[in-house]
C-alpha cells in the first residue's frame, strides 16, 4: 500500500529533503540509532534515587534519599528524580513508567537482548517504588521532597539535606490523576514483564486493579487538595483535569487484562469523562492523544466499532500533524521540529513521535490508512515524519547539535542538572552544602559529569539553543522526555530506513 495517495505530499517531502541537506553537517546514514537507544536507557541510571546496585554504570552517582519515608515509618526509597532537581514527583514518574513500558510492549522485540534487559531494569526501578507508594489500600504517596527548599539549593542528591516531606492522599480525598496514571503504569508494566517474570507481572496487574478502583471511587484532582497544592504546584499541578487519567488507566487495564469490565468502562464513560476533548495533546498531564491511539488498536485490529469515536479522534490528531493537510494544526520550527510553547519542548516531539510510530504499526497490521481530507496518509509516511523528528534531535538541525547528551561530537555541555554540574562524590567526597553549590551553577564551564543519554528541553521556536545552564526551559532534561524516545529509538535501530 502506498503511504501517501496524493500528489500534495510530494512538495512537502521534497522540502524536508532539501532542508536536511542544507542544514545538516552529516547525512542521516551516519546517525547510529542503536547507540542512541543504549544511551537513552542509560540516562535513567543517572536519575536514580535510593541505594545504587553494584552494576550501576553511571558511576559518578552515589546513594541518595536513603531515609525517604522515615518520617512516616515507611520505606519510600528508590524511584527517580524527575529532572535536574532532587524531588520525587509521583505524577510524572508514573507517566515515565507507562511510556517506558509501552516502549517495550510495542518495540521491545526490536531491541538487542542486552538493551531490552536494561529497559526492563529501568522500568522496575520505578515500579518497585510505585508499589511502595500504594502499599496501603485507598492511599497513595504522591511526592517525596519539599520542592521550594529543594529548588532554592544547588546540591547533589547525595548531599541533600532539605526536608524529605512525604505527601500522601488518603480516601475520601481524591487523587484520580496520580492514581489513574499509577494504575496505567503498573498495568502496562505487567505486560512488559509477562514473559520474563510472570510472578512480578501478576503483582503489578493485581495492584493496578486496586489502585484504579481508588482513583475511580474518589474522583478529583490531587492538586486540588490544600495539603498537596503548595507542594505540587506550579511544578506538576493537574492543569487539564483528572478525567483523562481515569480513561487512560482503564484502557491500560483493558489492554493488560482483557477484562470486559474495562471495555465497558471505556465505552460508557467516554463522553462523560471528555474523551473527545483536548485530543491533540499528550504528555504527563494530558493523556488524550495517547489514549485515543491506544484504544484504536482494538478498532483497527479487532473491529470493535463501539470504540470508533476513539479511532476518529486518533485519526484527527494524526491529520493535524500533516503540514499539507487541510486539518493541519501543529507548529514546526523553521528547521522542522514539532514545537509547542511553554518550555521543555522536546517532551512534545518525543511523545508525538512515539505515537506516530505506534499508530503506523497499528495501521500496517490492519492494512489501513488515514483520510485527511484531500490526502490519504499511510504508515510509511507517518514513519518518515517520525524519522525527521528523531534525526533533528540527534543532530540534523540548524545548529548541527545533538540534543542528547553524550551523543555525537557536539551536544549540550551545561545542562540544568544538579548532579551533573557539581563535582561527583567520587572526585569530591566532602559535603557541598545548599548554597555552596551556587558557584558551580554560575560557572561558565561545562558540567564535570556527563549525564549520558539525557535529552534536554531543546531549542526554541526559532531553532536557537544557547547551552545555558540557567535556562532550564531549554537545558533541563526530564525522564518523560526520554521515556517515549526509548521506544522510538528501538524502532529506528532496527529500521533505519523505514518503508
Amino acid at each position: 500500500m502506498k503511504p501517501v495517495a496524493s500528489r500534495f505530499f510530494f512538495p512537502f517531502l521534497l522540502q524536508i529533503s532539501v532542508l536536511i541537506l542544507r542544514i545538516s553537517p552529516c547525512n542521516s546514514s551516519y546517525l547510529i540509532y542503536g547507540e542512541a537507544l543504549s544511551k537513552s536507557i542509560l540516562f535513567f541510571e543517572g536519575q536514580r534515587s535510593g541505594y545504587l546496585p553494584n552494576d550501576q554504570r553511571m558511576n559518578w552517582r552515589g546513594h541518595s534519599g536513603l531515609g525517604d519515608g522515615s518520617t512516616v515509618n515507611a520505606d519510600l526509597t528508590g524511584g527517580y528524580y524527575d529532572a535536574g532537581d532532587n524531588v520525587k514527583f509521583g505524577f510524572p514518574m508514573a507517566f515515565t513508567t507507562t511510556m517506558l513500558a509501552w516502549s517495550v510492549i510495542e518495540f521491545g522485540e526490536m531491541m538487542p537482548p542486552a538493551e531490552l534487559r536494561n529497559a526492563l531494569v529501568a522500568i522496575r526501578w520505578s515500579t518497585d517504588y510505585l508499589l511502595k507508594t500504594v502499599a496501603q489500600p485507598d492511599r497513595i504517596v504522591v511526592q517525596v521532597g519539599e520542592p521550594m527548599n529543594d529548588h532554592n539549593c544547588w546540591e547533589r542528591p547525595e548531599d541533600m539535606d532539605t526536608a524529605r516531606t512525604v505527601y500522601t492522599v488518603s480516601a475520601p480525598n481524591p487523587a484520580s490523576d496520580v492514581a489513574g496514571e499509577t494504575a496505567a503504569a503498573l498495568a502496562a508494566s505487567s505486560m512488559a514483564f509477562r514473559s520474563s517474570d510472570p510472578g512480578y507481572s501478576d503483582t503489578l496487574l493485581r495492584t493496578a486493579t486496586r489502585v484504579f478502583e481508588f482513583a475511580d471511587t474518589y474522583r478529583g484532582a490531587y492538586s486540588d487538595n490544600s495539603d498537596i497544592r503548595e507542594a505540587a504546584c506550579p511544578y506538576y499541578c493537574d492543569f487539564d483535569g483528572y478525567q483523562d487519567e481515569l480513561l487512560w488507566g482503564a484502557a491500560w487495564l483493558r489492554r493488560a487484562s482483557g477484562g470486559e469490565n474495562y471495555l465497558d468502562y471505556i465505552q460508557n464513560n467516554g463522553k462523560t469523562l471528555g474523551a473527545d476533548e483536548n485530543i491533540n495533546e499528550f504528555g504527563w498531564d494530558n493523556k488524550h492523544a495517547g489514549l485515543n491511539v491506544l484504544v484504536s488498536k482494538e478498532v483497527v485490529e479487532d473491529n470493535l466499532y463501539n470504540l470508533q469515536s476513539y479511532k476518529a479522534s486518533a485519526d484527527s490528531f494524526m491529520c493535524t500533524l500533516i503540514p499539507d493537510s487541510s486539518y493541519s494544526h501543529m507548529e514546526y520550527t523553521p528547521g522542522g521540529l514539532i514545537f509547542r510553547p511553554g518550555g521543555s519542548n522536546l517532551q512534545h516531539s518525543t511523545t508525538i513521535t512515539f505515537l506516530l510510530l505506534v499508530y503506523a504499526k497499528y495501521l500496517q497490521q490492519s492494512s489501513t490508512s488515514i483520510n485527511c481530507g484531500s490526502v490519504s496518509v499511510g504508515p510509511t509516511f507517518l514513519r518518515q515524519m517520525a524519522k525527521r523528528q528523531v534525526d533533528y534531535i540527534l543532530g540534523e538541525n540548524p545548529n548541527g547539535m545533538s540534543y542528547m547528551v553524550g551523543y555525537s561530537d557536539r551536544y549540550p555541555q551545561r545542562i540544568h542538572h544538579r548532579g551533573s554540574s557539581l563535582p561527583s562524590v567520587r572526585d569530591h567526597p566532602q559535603f557541598i552544602g545548599c548554597k555552596e553549590g551556587s558557584v558551580y551553577f554560575n560557572s561558565s564551564g561545562p558540567n564535570p559529569n556527563v549525564l549520558v543519554g539525557a535529552v534536554v528541553g531543546g531549542p526554541g521556536e526559532d531553532d536557537l539553543y544557547e547551552d545555558d545552564r540557567a535556562d532550564f526551559r531549554k537545558s533541563e532534561p526530564t525522564t518523560y522526555i526520554n521515556a517515549p524516545f526509548v521506544g522510538v529509538l528501538a524502532y529506528f535501530s532496527a529500521n533505519p530506513n523505514p518503508s
